[in-house]
């Protein structure tokens, strides 16, 4: 090193050992990394006033392994109760499954970690094989009263999984991965709810081979976490893909669902719709277990055509002229873009960074024509589907963008984007690593208050000295859009971290925003849907986990807010 203009943070690339900690809140794949570049360590420094010295000695890393000194509180006879129903092999009672099963990727959950202190627990993992494993499991626990959690790809980012009340936690996604119909007619598939994106889609892609179809197909459903999240917690969290412009929320893609519940086993109907009253089928959905256990879902499929897809990239003047070119492009009626997606002007200044464009020929170009660092902002997308509809729906974009005063950047930021789409979830333990705090909130948002929420929320957030805060818009409906929050700031005291993270949540409230737009409520948002939703809706609610879970057995402590000591804010 020949001075400070050459360091270089010594980012780790150790695989976590097995049974460690870090094992478990690692993201990814162990051996899997991905490191901030030079410019946007660069950035870190600057905005968070960080000299080359924060970064010479890793802190907290959570490599020892996981001893928890956290008696089983279910009696030997019920831990062997479950073994005669799943087998020996599928129970396990050793601390790091009890310690890895238990929770999930929330920020919070992964300090403790590094601390040695996981939030909560379970006593006992079971790995159930059918779902005739997952009746008589539940059947056991409603009868001997025994909480039951579900866990499936553990990529949960609100205390989702936590096993507040000890019990069993059943793991999903070893056994119950199976396709069980493949409908090319209806163009409908129905699986196991413990089957993972990355093989799902893959069959799909691979139809005429696997279930021998006439076409390629997707499942158009790809949030951040997809290498790495079950078909079963999309749904029941009502999480959103990076393409649901195009082909929706999971909402819009489930057609029907299975459940086994304390109050009995139902399977809603396939029609592709019914008149015939309130629909259960739409209850369930983001129910995130509180009233049963979802065992198999059918869900449409679309035509799976990458060779026409289209990508587009442009640069707009202002924030203002970017949100208003994608409210016209939502409300166009022209058909909707896939990826979708556009950043204000701190997001925009630190993916160029990440993108290497900044200080480039193009990042020149756009200087030179007036679009200046920290106010412009870029759009990035895709159309998919047919050649020509995916034709169409890029030109009309650039119609749209071009009369906003934007700057046609061509696919090259897209395809930035798509190469970390998957990744840029890594660099938050480089950043852990070193004191360094990442964290997300996001909330859907009408057209008509997107400013006041922008505004107010990033007001807020910059109130806390040295933290950045980017933002954007990547689910997009004629009515209104989604505004995701990303914050980073140095912070070596949970306790002041959660409190912070609690008030951004008020102000997303207070400016008019949603609790959630795809993350859905866990545990974390819970002590705010009383006054979100208001009695009426929330006493509904309960009412629903009354009859279907009477006992109270289906992750309790505080999931959706249904059953906490109190209907006011209590913050965690």
């Amino acid at each position: 090193m020949k001075g400070n203009r050459e360091f270089s943070p010594d980012w780790s690339e150790k695989p976590p050992d097995p049974g460690t900690y870090r094992s478990i809140f690692k993201w990814g794949g162990p051996d899997t990394f991905k490191h901030p570049n030079r410019k946007l360590y660069a950035v870190l420094k600057d905005r968070l006033q960080l000299t080359d010295d924060c970064f010479k000695s890793r802190r907290k890393e959570g490599r020892e392994r996981v001893v928890l000194n956290r008696p089983i509180r279910l009696g030997d006879e019920h831990i062997d109760g479950l073994r005669r129903i799943v087998g020996e092999v599928n129970v396990a009672v050793d601390d790091y499954s009890r310690a890895k099963f238990s929770g999930g990727k929330t920020t919070e959950e992964a300090l403790m970690l590094r601390r040695g202190m996981p939030r909560t627990v379970g006593d006992v993992v079971v790995h159930p094989r059918d779902k005739n494993d997952v009746r008589n499991i539940v059947d056991y626990c409603g009868e001997h009263g025994i909480p039951v959690y579900v866990y499936g790809g553990g990529s949960s980012v609100t205390f989702g999984l936590e096993a507040v009340k000890g019990g069993i936690v059943m793991v999903m996604s070893t056994h119950l991965n199976r396709v069980l119909n493949f409908n090319e007619a209806d163009q409908t598939i129905t699986v196991e709810a413990g089957i993972m994106g990355p093989q799902y889609e893959a069959m799909l892609n691979d139809a005429p081979r696997v279930f021998n179809a006439k076409r390629r197909y997707t499942c158009g459903h790809f949030p951040q976490s997809f290498e790495y999240s079950s078909v079963g917690g999309w749904i029941v969290t009502l999480g959103s893909g990076q393409q649901s412009t195009y082909y929706g929320d999971i909402y819009d893609i489930v057609v029907s669902q299975e459940y086994i519940t304390p109050a009995g086993v139902f399977k809603t109907l396939e029609y592709p719709a019914t008149a015939t009253g309130p629909k259960i089928n739409d209850i369930m959905k983001g129910s995130e277990g509180a009233f049963g256990i979802l065992v198999a879902a059918t869900l449409k499929i679309f035509r799976y055509m990458p060779e026409n897809r289209r990508r587009f990239a442009f640069m707009f003047p202002t924030w203002h002229a970017a949100v208003d070119a994608a409210r016209e492009t939502s409300q166009g009626e022209f058909g909707m873009p896939s990826v979708f997606r556009i950043s204000d002007p701190e997001e925009t200044d630190v993916a160029l960074k990440l993108y290497g464009i900044d200080g480039s020929i193009l990042d020149s170009l756009m200087k030179l024509r007036g679009y200046a660092p920290m106010q412009r902002c870029l759009l990035i997308g895709t159309a998919d589907g047919e050649r020509r509809f995916a034709a169409n729906v890029k030109n009309r974009v650039k119609k749209v963008c071009r009369a906003h005063g934007a700057m046609y950047l061509s696919g090259y930021p897209v395809k930035k984007w798509e190469h970390g789409r998957y990744t840029d979830p890594y660099m938050r333990e480089d950043l852990n690593d070193f004191g360094i705090i990442i964290d997300t909130l996001e909330t859907g948002v009408t057209w008509d208050g997107f400013h006041r929420l922008h505004e107010g929320v990033t007001r807020f957030i910059k109130t806390r000295p040295n933290t950045i805060c980017m933002a954007h818009g990547s689910h997009f409906y004629p009515q209104g859009t989604n505004l995701y929050f990303i914050f980073i700031l140095q912070e070596d005291e949970i306790d002041d971290y959660r409190d912070f993270h609690g008030k951004i949540v008020d102000r997303i409230v207070e400016y008019g925003g949603s609790l959630s737009h795809h993350h859905g409520v866990g545990k974390l948002l819970a002590p705010w849907m009383e006054p979100h939703l208001g009695t009426v809706q929330m006493n509904t609610l309960r009412a629903l986990k009354r009859h279907f879970d009477p006992k109270n057995i289906m992750n309790p402590g505080g999931t959706l807010g249904l059953d906490l000591p109190d209907t006011g804010l209590r913050k965690r």
